[in-house]
């Protein structure tokens, strides 16, 4: 089974220019819309790409923050336990 030929590239050609039917406003319109949509692909699969993949320096800096967070718990329950010690 061979794969569908690879679309014309957008950006660069109007493809509803010389359609017989179309206004070259309209068409120009219509050029907008599908360079737009070409867009919203792009960002689509830009975005899937992020998603799918984990972002290692976050989960980096996450960590770093966990254990940080780990030892202002243990040293706040030790403060809260010192005034308790104190009554």
């Amino acid at each position: 089974m061979s794969s569908p030929p690879p679309p014309p590239d957008v950006f660069a050609d109007n493809p509803y220019l010389n359609h017989p039917s179309l206004s070259p406003i309209e068409s120009e319109v219509l050029w907008e819309y599908a360079k737009l949509a070409q867009n919203l692909k792009l960002l689509k699969q830009k975005t899937r790409n992020l998603t799918d993949q984990p972002d290692t320096l976050l989960l980096d800096r996450l960590r770093v923050v966990e254990n940080k967070m780990g030892l202002i718990l243990t040293l706040f329950k030790a403060s809260v336990w010192g005034v308790i010690n104190e009554q």
